[in-house]
């Protein structure tokens, strides 16, 4: 009986209760750095992404809803799904069509948009930050500072704040710059919980190949 109540107690309360489509905040716009997510990953799971033909850069990891602390995943929606062509025509950005496929099961289905919306919304997000140059230029490894990252971005896209974005690492590698906008695409505080500053001053950063 007391098992039976605890479980009660569980479905009725609100922690359990399904994150709304539409309703959050506002986004998160994560772009990683292709190099070195194949280093990481891509290589070993031979990801079309990591093919050599492929100029991959910085590519869009996501487009993510997020509320002021914490964020939704996984909403019910009445949109259907994308299909095989809407997924694979955001490969050139986004480096395969799983991807895409995987960032709207869990974050466009949390938006409110159909995914011809979020694809379009997340495209445009993506096609307004200057992505900084100076990486391409790199022929070589190089170990730096992450801040070297986040000041290369600000540098780049003079509306953008020090509170506007955070660089991320993964096992030593630079893994991310993720970019806090309002859900009309301008640059704003990120949250605490998204401020994840890499405090790494050797971070390995591999070039494009």
């Amino acid at each position: 009986m007391r098992h039976l109540f605890a479980l009660i107690i569980l479905w009725s309360s609100p922690a359990a209760a399904q994150d709304v489509a539409g309703e959050f905040d506002y986004y998160v716009l994560s772009l990683s750095w292709s190099a070195n997510w194949c280093a990481l990953e891509g290589d070993a799971r031979q990801s079309p992404q990591c093919d050599a033909q492929n100029d991959h850069g910085w590519i869009l990891h996501g487009l993510w809803p997020q509320y002021e602390s914490g964020y939704p995943a996984n909403c019910r929606t009445s949109f259907p799904p994308p299909s095989r062509s809407d997924t694979a025509a955001m490969a050139d950005i986004m480096g395969t069509s799983g991807l895409a496929w995987h960032q709207w099961r869990k974050h466009g289905v949390c938006t409110g948009l159909s995914s011809d919306d979020y694809y379009a919304l997340s495209r445009d997000a993506y096609m307004q930050i200057t992505r900084p140059e100076v990486f391409r230029k790199l022929d070589n490894p190089v170990t730096l500072p992450a801040s070297v990252i986040e000041e290369a971005f600000i540098r780049d896209n003079p509306t953008l704040m020090p509170d506007h974005i955070t660089i991320t690492c993964k096992q030593g590698y630079i893994q991310e710059a993720r970019i806090c906008l309002d859900r009309a695409l301008n640059p704003r505080l990120c949250g605490n919980d998204v401020v994840r500053d890499c405090t790494l001053s050797d971070a390995q950063f591999d070039p494009m190949r």
